[in-house]
Order: structure tokens, then C-alpha cells, then sequence
């Protein structure tokens, strides 16, 4: 009997147990005849509650000190988000006009 690979690390040592299909690599369990979830895309929103997506452009709220530096990005500044990631701190990988690539967190923008 052939099982199929763990859908999140692809690793071949999947093993039964009762209903349930588990992988001894990353610990993931799952059951086969149910559909896989789909993994949902991080979100986040800015300071007026819209959605914002990959490549939106977006300006600051609030003048904002960059950590490790004495540079301060102003107000109005604009910024392209390259991709939005899961983080407590830090949503949004951006290009900042005057400044390069950083983090910075989806509160202190909204959309332009």
C-alpha cells in the first residue's frame, strides 16, 4: 500500500494511525479523505482598516525613527509593499522612496 508524501514537508516516511496519516519528520497529521485546507496568504491592514495587498502603494501616517540608523522617515513618505508576511512586529517588506527596502509595520501607513 502506497501512502501519499506529508502535503508540508514532502517527506516519503508517512505512517497510518487508525484514520489519520502522520509524518515523523515535521509532526504534521492529517487525514486523507478530507480535503486539504488551503494555507490562506498573510493579511494585513492599514491605519483605516483597508486591505492591503502585494504592490500597493502606501504613505506614512507618522514620522518613524529607523531602528539602528539616526534617519527619520517622514510623513507623506511613499513606500511599495514587495509582499506582506505573518510577524507580531513587521507586516509589510516595502521599497521606500529615499530609504531602500525595509520592514515596516502596517499600522503607521494607509493607502494611497
Amino acid at each position: 500500500m502506497s501512502l501519499p508524501p506529508c502535503p508540508k514537508c514532502n517527506s516519503e516516511f508517512v505512517y497510518q494511525d487508525q484514520e489519520l496519516l502522520i509524518c515523523p519528520e515535521c509532526a504534521h497529521e492529517w487525514n486523507p479523505s478530507e480535503a486539504p485546507a488551503e494555507d490562506e496568504a498573510p493579511t494585513a491592514k492599514d491605519s483605516n482598516g483597508t486591505l492591503l495587498q502585494d504592490g500597493d502603494k502606501v504613505t506614512f501616517i507618522k514620522d518613524l525613527k529607523v531602528k539602528g540608523s539616526s534617519q527619520v522617515l517622514k510623513i507623506g513618505t511613499k513606500a511599495v509593499i514587495r509582499r506582506i508576511v505573518e510577524g507580531k512586529d513587521h507586516q509589510l517588506d516595502c521599497k521606500v522612496d529615499g530609504a531602500g527596502e525595509m520592514m515596516i509595520t502596517a499600522q503607521f501607513v494607509k493607502k494611497a
